[in-house]
């Protein structure tokens, strides 16, 4: 009996550690699908999430669903850089650029240059960016649309044109023109876009030369890069309501004081220290909205031509694949928004009293 008795306790034994065993398993299988890299995920999503539109999380941390594509090429635009996969967005998104691409050419712009958007549901990327997540932002190059169709190898490797002198920081006079103050001021008359990023010198050509209405400056906010492209954000949008908004824009022109600190040493100072891993680079779907593992398991549209934006003047340009990255190396490209490698973004705003910067003495 006593042998019975023991076998059945050695087999129940067993029956409990391998349970145990399992549970711990499923444990692991959780804890390591909740630690997977984000960008990994969401970076090898070749087509959308087949569900209503919607933003999750912040525009640094966060996905979207029911993301449609720009089309390559339209009456007023054609989209650079294709081996990105990144002409996706929320359709507000996309509808307010084909918008801009059409109005722009009213007032003297030849068309737009389309940069990175979003990836098909978002999220972190694989490179470059820390925001562009939730499909609300879009890069536009201050490099005018060619007059001809670009071939795809010319997509990939032609360089945009920087507006600003890295050591001055400020416009390059010769290459700045009023079609680009138009530009802008187009782009940030919409209701919708709540900022519009460039560099701090375009903001002080900006906050210089605009007269009349200036209303519309309080929009651009000066920020690290942007030198050769200018950055659209819009809000969240309905029937998103996981979407965090962005606080809002100080009052003002922004004219000011706060525009006179990034011409000072203090911005462009190097970083000292270990460097610290981007955001991207570490962000698991852990960090993101519970929302981002529903969008990034939803199933995909039948073909990328199905979702494909056809708004007004773009229903006659279908989308054409995306080819496959060239074997020539690509021209670099800062990476933002994001703080270039010779920046220091932690360091705190000086409280010292600075002066407004003036415009430079005729000249000099």
């Amino acid at each position: 009996m006593t042998t019975i008795f023991s076998g059945l306790l050695g087999k129940a034994g067993r029956l409990l550690m391998a349970a145990a065993t399992l549970g711990l398993v499923g444990t692991d299988i959780q804890a390591a699908s909740a630690a997977e890299l984000a960008k990994d995920l969401f970076g090898n999503k070749k087509l959308p999430a087949a569900i209503a539109p919607a933003s999750y999380g912040f525009y640094s941390k966060g996905c979207f669903s029911g993301g449609v594509a720009i089309a390559t090429d339209g009456p007023t635009w054609q989209a650079m850089r294709l081996s990105r996969n990144r002409r996706w967005g929320h359709p507000k998104m996309i509808a307010l650029i084909e918008k801009l691409s059409r109005e722009a050419t009213q007032d003297g712009w030849p068309g737009l240059l389309v940069g990175d958007i979003s990836q098909p549901r978002g999220g972190p990327m694989l490179s470059g960016h820390a925001s562009h997540q939730i499909g609300l932002d879009a890069d536009i190059w201050l490099t005018p649309m060619p007059d001809h169709r670009l071939s795809p190898t010319e997509r990939e490797n032609m360089s945009a044109v920087s507006m600003v002198n890295e050591k001055t920081h400020r416009v390059i006079e010769k290459r700045w023109t009023p079609a680009h103050t138009r530009l802008l001021e187009r782009a940030a008359s919409y209701p919708e876009v709540e900022r519009i990023l460039v560099n701090p010198g375009i903001k002080k050509k900006l906050c210089d030369t605009v007269t009349g209405d200036r209303s519309w400056l309080r929009k651009v906010r000066p920020f690290w890069g942007h030198d050769y492209h200018f950055h659209v954000r819009i809000g969240c949008q309905p029937g998103s309501l996981g979407c965090k908004e962005q606080d809002a824009t100080p009052r003002g022109d922004g004219c000011d004081k706060s525009l006179a600190w990034w011409f000072t040493e203090e911005p462009w100072r190097p970083a000292t220290g270990p460097a610290k891993p981007r955001a991207r680079d570490i962000m698991t779907m852990a960090s993101l909205p519970k929302a981002c593992r529903g969008v990034l398991d939803a199933p995909s549209p039948v073909n990328e031509a199905a979702v494909t934006y056809h708004g007004p003047g773009g229903s006659a340009y279908a989308a054409t694949p995306n080819p496959a990255a060239p074997a020539v190396a690509e021209t670099p490209i800062i990476a933002e928004p994001g703080v270039p490698a010779t920046a220091n973004a932690f360091a705190p705003r000086p409280s010292v009293d600075i002066p407004v910067p003036r415009p430079r003495p005729a000249g000099k």
